[in-house]
């Protein structure tokens, strides 16, 4: 049988004992070292680590065997291996973040089906391999679910349809409804960190990162630790502050959206207008998108408050509104609640969250549509030879390329490169513009462009004064 040892820096970690091939033998051996450093192999005098799952984080995940358990049970063994070198605030404040993982597990993963089981939770005092003192390393044992993480599905499959990121969705929230009201956040959902077993069913992992929130009034009550992962943190979590449950929301918003694109999350964020873009990489139910968009706005308090929220608008329930604005916590564990106080976390309506025009988006918008509308009457003319048709045909495809920048199907450069195509195929298709010369089209095109924008003006300009007015 192979044993993996699971001492950091042991350069050859994979010992094999012919004798542990037989299960009596395995049950009831004392003990067995490593060939190469010496340490223990076999933990707490049950587990026996078998692989080396991955490192990451504050552990190193193994895969073991329950030598105590009938049909010798897997299980994950995750020791705590903080990564870099971290001071010793740093050090103790990982150490307290790996041990809270295993009281997390203890008080949700029991009750929960959807979240690993706890086993054990222990410490090693061993000798060190190279010198004479003591290391004293933490280990937690948990329940191996035995599947691919949503990270190594989508890398193994491609982009996830709407129907898979639905499933994904409701199953998620269902946890994440359970995690919060018992008054826990998870703070690092991610790809990786959502796990489908073979039996389809998903599961929510590593709550190493977890924050307890208690309703203690402190300074660093609810405060983030800067425990995350880049990208899919909420921007009150990069700043080391308050942390909500939207910030989960949050999120798993931003899970849901590289799932779909396939494409991760840096690629999503435009930094230059703090706004995710999204929509142009995938086609989705308006419904849909509309929920994730207002998932990932960067307000805490404009964002859905609660899982339930969500999953409400999901099949279009509209949530109760909890007259208190103010954003509090959720309940602590242990702290009952009273059937008539309000709900611990905000419910706001699901609203449209499709994002406003900006008056140069809606210029730049008039002045494509006036130099594109101008350079398809040209040729549509010169091919048509009727001035009604062209004109109807020229509205009607104008329209269509409106209502593309309205739902922002076009935006930024497609502006730039449809307008560019169009230019070009004139340019080298003589018989298209009609027998005008080339800085005739332009100038027709740009004059086109320069009404469009003007009118545009005086109608936004009019708009105003009657909303002032009324």
């Amino acid at each position: 049988m192979e044993v993996y040892c699971t001492r950091p820096g042991c350069t050859r970690p994979l010992n094999y004992f012919t004798d542990l091939d037989d299960n009596a033998t395995l049950r009831t051996v004392q003990q067995k070292y490593c060939t190469t450093c010496g340490m223990p192999l076999i933990l707490s005098g049950r587990y026996l680590p078998i692989k080396l799952l991955g490192r990451g984080g504050f552990g190193a995940a193994f895969l073991a065997r329950d030598r105590l358990i009938p049909g010798m049970r897997q299980c994950v063994v995750k020791q705590f291996l903080p990564a870099g070198n971290l001071t010793p605030t740093q050090m103790e404040l990982a150490q307290k973040l790996f041990e809270r993982e295993a009281e997390v597990l203890a008080e949700l993963g029991n009750q929960h089906d959807q979240i690993p089981d706890l086993f054990a939770f222990f410490e090693l005092t061993v000798n060190s391999w190279q010198g004479e003192k003591q290391d004293q390393l933490f280990y937690l044992v948990q329940e191996y679910i035995n599947g691919l993480n949503l990270e190594e599905e989508l890398a193994q499959k491609g982009k996830f349809s709407e129907a898979e990121v639905l499933e994904v969705l409701r199953e998620i929230l269902k946890v994440l409804k359970f995690v919060h009201e018992n008054g826990s956040i998870h703070r690092d959902i991610k790809p990786s960190n959502i796990m489908r077993d073979r039996r389809g069913k998903l599961f929510l992992l590593d709550f190493g990162a977890v924050k307890q929130v208690t309703n203690v009034p402190s300074a660093s009550a609810g405060s983030s630790t800067g425990i995350y992962s880049m990208g899919f943190a909420p921007p009150e979590q990069m700043a080391g502050g308050q942390v909500f449950p939207s910030t989960d929301l949050y999120a798993l918003a931003v899970t849901l959206i590289t799932l779909l694109t396939g494409k991760e999350a840096t690629e999503l964020f435009d930094g230059y207008s703090n706004q995710w873009n999204w929509r142009a990489h995938v086609s989705v139910s308006q419904h849909l998108a509309d929920i994730l968009d207002k998932m990932l706005l960067p307000a805490a308090k404009e964002r859905f408050q609660s899982a339930q929220n969500v999953l409400d608008s999901l099949t279009n329930k509209t949530p109760q509104l909890v007259p208190d604005t103010q954003l509090k916590p959720p309940t602590p564990p242990g702290q009952p609640i009273s059937p008539l106080s309000p709900p611990a976390t905000n419910a706001i309506a699901p609203v449209s969250t499709r994002k406003a025009f900006s008056t140069a988006e809606i210029l730049i918008g008039s002045a494509f549509s006036g130099f594109q509308g101008g350079l398809i009457a040209i040729a549509l003319f010169s091919l048509l030879k009727n001035p009604i048709i062209t004109l109807a045909a020229s509205a009607l495809i104008l329209g269509g390329l409106i209502l593309a920048q309205a739902r922002r199907w076009i935006e930024k450069f497609d502006l730039l490169i449809i307008s560019g195509i169009t230019f070009l195929i004139i340019f080298f298709v003589p018989f298209v513009r009609g027998g005008l010369s080339i800085q005739q089209v332009v100038l027709l095109s740009v004059a086109a462009g320069l009404v469009a924008v003007a009118l545009t003006s005086i109608f936004r300009l009019i708009y105003k004064i009657l909303s002032l007015m009324l």
